[in-house]
């Protein structure tokens, strides 16, 4: 009986543990991209405060450019894992009465905005942002874009890599492209099957519209994603961008998966040998006649831009060669 007892208890210990990793995965990774706006949301899963422009407490890369706008100022908004980038833009060339803060979110008056990539593609078309900063669209917001006969302009301002995460017991550390494609389509359902432990895959998705959604989507093609219908009593496999989650790998029981034997450093995203890397871009309406959308996207594709982009983690544009 008390065999018995000690086994019941280290299998409790077990799915608990998972349970956990589950629960962190939603709450750093899944959570911030609900499609909730309110301030409250936004404030709690962003940490807006965190990296906020003119602040000498700011997270963010501080650069001071010579090039300033001072009237005309664009809207700029995007995705919350690019949130660090915008305000290091908006400090480095914009005059410090262009941000309304109120401790909590900004303000419609504000220059600049954080609604996450599904509400940002929206205000971009509805005219309420002049410049986003995000990853490609969703089908779904392509749809969108076309029915109110918006046409986007997509400028490629740096890069990122697209990564997977288990928890930090799992054996697994490397996995092929097409093992993680099988993962998510149900051709493997347990981890012994891909050198780990006799447990099922848990394959954690994410809500339609993110931009981390949308570069899954893309990943798989045409395969569709299914979920394992056990997988809620075994080991999780998540995704997300690499900027996103480095927090996460390095404070919490969470691990950065390497593909065909590549571990996504920056190193490796900027040579192109880590598999799975992708562009993000700055975003605006063909249509919108604000004179500053272009010379401000001309500043960030500048070296001063690209070294905020280096500087706060991502891997700027490739240099052109002469």
């Amino acid at each position: 009986m008390n065999k018995l007892t000690k086994q019941i208890a280290a299998l409790a210990a077990v799915l608990f543990g998972f349970a956990a990793f589950d629960t962190a995965i939603y709450q750093l990774c899944t959570k911030p991209c609900l499609p909730d706006q309110s301030s409250g949301m936004q404030a709690k899963s962003i940490e807006l405060d965190r990296y906020l422009p003119f602040d000498d407490a700011s997270e963010i890369v501080d650069v001071k450019s010579e090039f300033q706008l001072t009237d005309d100022l664009p809207v700029i908004d995007g995705a919350a894992a690019l949130y660090p980038i915008c305000s290091a833009f908006v400090n480095a060339v914009y005059p410090e009465d262009a941000v309304r803060f109120d401790g909590d979110d900004f303000s419609a008056e504000s220059k600049l905005q954080m609604r996450n990539t599904r509400a940002a593609y929206k205000a971009v078309v509805d005219g309420d942002s002049d410049i986003i900063i995000c990853a490609k669209p969703s089908e779904e917001q392509l749809q969108y874009t076309a029915d109110n006969g918006v046409e986007l302009e997509l400028v490629p301002i740096g890069c990122e890599a697209f990564v997977f995460l288990v928890n930090g017991e799992n054996p697994v550390d490397d996995l092929s492209v097409e093992q993680i494609k099988g993962i998510y389509s149900g051709e493997y359902n347990n981890w012994s099957e891909l050198g780990g432990e006799n447990l099922f895959i848990n394959p954690l998705t994410r809500n339609t519209g993110s931009g981390s959604q949308t570069a899954m989507l893309s990943f798989m093609k045409d395969t569709e994603i299914k979920k394992n219908p056990l997988g809620f009593i075994g080991s999780p496999i998540g995704f997300s961008f690499r900027y996103y989650v480095e927090d996460v790998v390095e404070h919490g029981n969470v691990k950065m998966l390497s593909l065909n034997g590549v571990y996504p450093d920056k190193d490796n995203i900027a040579d192109g040998s880590y598999p799975i890397v992708s562009n993000f871009y700055a975003v605006y309406d063909k249509s919108n006649e604000n004179p500053n959308i272009q010379p401000l996207i001309d500043w960030i594709l500048s070296d001063e831009g690209q070294y905020i982009i280096e500087e706060t983690g991502y891997i700027p544009m490739p240099a052109e060669k002469e």
